[in-house]
C-alpha cells in the first residue's frame, strides 16, 4: 500500500469533531496507509468551553489506547497554549526550556506515549535566545522524547539562524519547517483572514530554503483553504480576489477535468508533486473527505501538468 504524502490534521478532534467521527476518520486513515497524525497542545482552545487546548491530544490518546500497535506517527507542537483565559496571543506558554519540558510531559501524558516522532516550536518566542532554544529541543531528541524537531511560524531567515546555531554547537538540527501555503495566493500586503501570525505564511524565501536544504521536510497548513476550491458556499476572502486567482482557478479546472477529480485534489497533488515536495496537513470532518484527500495526495502530476499550474 502506498503511503499518501500528507499528514492528517486533528485540530478539531475532541471539540467540533466528536469522538465517534474522529475515531472513524483515524481508523480509515490507518487502513489507507496514512502515516503522520498532526496535533498540538493548544488544539483547540478557541472552540473549547475551557478556553484551553489539549482536547485533540487527549482524543488521540484514547484512540491509540484502543488500537495498540497501530502504525501512525505523531506530530505535536508547543508554544501557543494560552496561560490564562483569553490570553492568546499575548499570554502563551512560549519556548523557554521549563515551559517546553512541562508542556511535552503533559502532551505525552494525554497521548499515552513515551515520545513523539516530531515536535515543533509552534510559534516564535523572541524572548528565548537561539542557543537556549536549540539546546532545549536538542536535549529532547537526545533523551528520546522526540525523534526529531521542527520549526513552525518562523520567518525563513530565522529558521536558517536556528539551523546554523545547532550546526555550530554540534547538536541535532531541526529537520522540518511548517508554514501556511496553498496554490491560490493572497494579494501582497493584505491581511489574511484567520491568520493571526503573519510570519506563518510560507514566503518565496521559505520555498527557496526548502529547495536548497533537501534534508528539511516542508509541511504546509490550510493547504486547501478550508475547502474553498470545491465548495461554492465558501467563497474566497477579499485578499484572494485578484486576477491571478482567476487564472489559477482556470488552470486547476483544466487539470481537474482532464483527470476526473476535484480542484482541491489537484491542489494536494500539486503540493506533493512539485519542487520542493511539500507535505500538506489536511483537516477533515468525515471519512468521505479523508478519502478524497488521500486520493489527491497520492496523485503524481506530470511535468506538463505542473508546468501549466505553475505558469498560470
Amino acid at each position: 500500500m502506498t503511503t499518501p504524502r500528507m499528514a492528517l490534521g486533528t485540530m478539531y478532534f475532541g471539540t467540533t469533531v466528536d469522538e465517534r467521527a474522529a475515531f472513524s476518520i483515524l481508523d480509515r486513515y490507518a487502513e489507507l496507509g496514512g502515516s503522520f497524525v498532526d496535533t498540538s497542545d493548544n488544539y483547540s482552545f478557541w472552540t473549547s468551553e475551557t478556553g484551553f487546548g489539549g482536547q485533540s491530544e487527549a482524543l488521540l490518546g484514547r484512540w491509540l489506547a484502543s488500537n495498540p500497535g497501530v502504525g501512525v506517527r505523531l506530530s505535536t507542537k508547543v508554544g501557543a497554549q494560552p496561560t490564562r483565559l483569553g490570553g492568546f496571543p499575548d499570554h502563551v506558554e512560549g519556548l523557554h526550556e521549563d515551559a517546553v519540558r512541562e508542556a511535552l510531559a503533559k502532551s505525552l501524558d494525554r497521548l499515552g506515549v513515551d515520545g513523539v516522532d516530531l515536535y515543533w516550536a509552534h510559534v516564535e518566542d523572541p524572548s528565548v535566545p537561539l542557543q537556549t532554544l536549540v539546546g532545549t529541543f536538542a536535549g529532547l531528541v537526545s533523551e528520546g522524547l522526540t525523534s526529531r524537531w521542527g520549526v513552525s511560524n518562523h520567518p525563513s531567515w530565522l529558521l536558517e539562524r536556528i539551523r546554523a546555531t545547532a550546526e555550530q554547537a554540534g547538536l541535532p538540527q531541526p529537520s522540518a519547517y511548517q508554514e501556511r501555503y496553498s496554490y491560490i495566493q493572497p494579494a501582497g500586503g493584505m491581511d489574511v483572514a484567520g491568520q493571526p501570525i503573519p510570519l506563518g505564511m510560507l514566503s518565496p524565501d521559505g520555498l527557496d530554503f526548502l529547495q536548497r536544504n533537501p534534508s528539511f521536510d516542508g509541511w504546509v497548513y490550510t493547504a486547501t483553504l478550508q475547502g474553498r476550491y470545491d465548495r461554492r458556499d465558501r467563497p474566497f476572502e477579499i485578499e484572494y480576489q485578484h486576477p491571478g486567482t482567476e487564472r489559477r482557478l482556470a488552470a486547476l479546472a483544466r487539470v481537474a477535468d482532464a483527470r476526473g477529480i476535484r480542484p482541491g485534489q489537484v491542489v494536494l497533488a500539486w503540493l506533493t508533486s512539485g519542487r520542493p515536495v511539500l507535505t500538506p496537513i489536511v483537516g477533515v470532518s468525515s471519512v468521505e473527505q479523508l478519502e478524497q484527500a488521500v486520493k489527491g495526495a497520492s496523485i503524481e502530476l506530470t511535468h506538463d501538468e505542473l508546468s501549466a499550474l505553475d505558469t498560470a
